[in-house]
């Protein structure tokens, strides 16, 4: 598959996610090193935490012997993960009309979020689209009945005329460095289909500046060292509970670079799902105002610059007070070093609703609250 965007510095934006070569084994176990805390009790100078609680938390199987009195707990491993999440993932045959062969084909992957039919993928899978086809786990087709997309969040839903689909659950928290990771997706082949990969969370918070139009906005990302391949776009990134920690949408690509994949965190796609279900579009809120942004900064090197405002677009922002050369320090207190910045403090905002910037003007501290416009 050819990638549809080429980065600077090695990063392909393609059609490009996360699969394993059919045969591999997978390493037995893996097991999520989360920080608990729970309901506990003291009893004759001992700490009790209810079983129920950790297995919830940990995920797992544990059961209760009344004739022994014990209790045996089994953590989850790759393998139980990945029986517990595969009737989820599905595989996106996607046909685009007018190529110079008549018709060109790609694949893609995705997972149900509604037992109802909706699926989520990646917009770059479902782009050009002419015709939109879904095998689910079972081999099942079924015709897209209708699709949203969103190439700046690269983010898209499908729906099928299904019902007793099992969606997947997200995780509530953001994941940590070093978290083991599963992956499912289709690589290359319908035969291939919930092909898995196994890594780690190698960082969280990563942002990097792609190519515009489909890159133009920028949200941070999980970085994972799940190999990826062309196919498996769109695919969920799994913990060790079976709960989704992102969309895997880019991996890294040359001759020195090994392992390097991104993926779209959990709350950017729970985020992306209530938009599109209640306004058929992602409904992004703005400042109102261009922003310079220090090269330094943008590349996380120390000694950069704050953000300069160049251009105040919105009667919002003017209304507000903001001026060109205006700096900005932070969004409702949330420090913001980069355009990135920005977006992650918008990220869960509307437009209409107003935000507390901390800025300085004409060498003074000030604060301002300004009305969000739809960016």
């Amino acid at each position: 598959m050819k990638a549809d965007h080429v980065r600077k510095k090695g990063l392909c934006c393609g059609l490009l996610s996360l699969a394993v070569m059919s045969g591999v084994t997978l390493p037995a176990a893996a097991h999520a090193a989360d920080a608990a805390t729970m309901k506990a009790a003291s009893i004759d100078g001992k700490v009790n935490v209810q079983a129920e609680a950790m297995q919830q938390w940990f995920g797992g199987d544990g059961t209760y012997s009344s004739k022994t009195q014990m209790y045996s707990y089994m953590p989850n491993d790759v393998s139980a993960v990945i029986q517990k999440v595969g009737p989820s993932v599905i595989s996106i045959l996607c046909i685009v009309e007018g190529s110079e062969e008549g018709k060109d084909y790609r694949l893609g992957s995705g997972f149900v979020v509604r037992e109802d039919g909706w699926i989520v993928t990646n917009a770059h899978v479902v782009k050009g689209a002419s015709n939109l086809q879904v095998v689910t786990s079972d081999g099942t087709a079924y015709s897209v009945q209708k699709w949203y997309a969103d190439e700046a969040i690269d983010l898209a839903m499908l729906q099928i005329k299904a019902s007793g689909l099992k969606p997947v659950t997200f995780m509530k928290q953001a994941p940590q460095v070093g978290d083991p990771v599963v992956a499912l997706g289709t690589p290359g082949s319908f035969r291939l289909r919930n092909s898995a990969t196994l890594g780690i969370v190698n960082g969280i918070g990563r942002s990097y500046t792609g190519e515009p139009p489909s890159w133009s906005y920028d949200y941070k990302k999980i970085q994972t060292d799940a190999a990826l391949n062309p196919g498996s776009s769109g695919g969920p990134l799994f913990n060790m509970k079976g709960e989704v920690i992102g969309v895997n949408t880019q991996k890294g690509i040359g001759d020195d670079i090994d392992n390097l994949g991104f993926a779209i965190p959990a709350d950017t796609v729970q985020m992306a799902i209530r938009h599109f279900m209640n306004y058929g579009k992602i409904k992004r809120a703005d400042l109102g105002i261009e922003l310079e942004e220090d090269y330094a900064a943008s590349e996380g090197l120390p000694g950069a610059e704050l953000l300069r405002v160049t251009a105040v677009q919105s009667e919002a922002a003017k209304q507000a007070g903001i001026r060109e050369g205006d700096v900005l320090y932070a969004v409702d207190g949330q420090q913001v070093m980069t355009k990135t910045d920005i977006i992650e403090a918008l990220k869960l905002r509307l437009p209409g609703q107003r935000v507390s910037l901390t800025m300085q003007s004409d060498g003074d501290v000030v604060e301002r609250t300004v009305a969000l416009v739809e960016g």
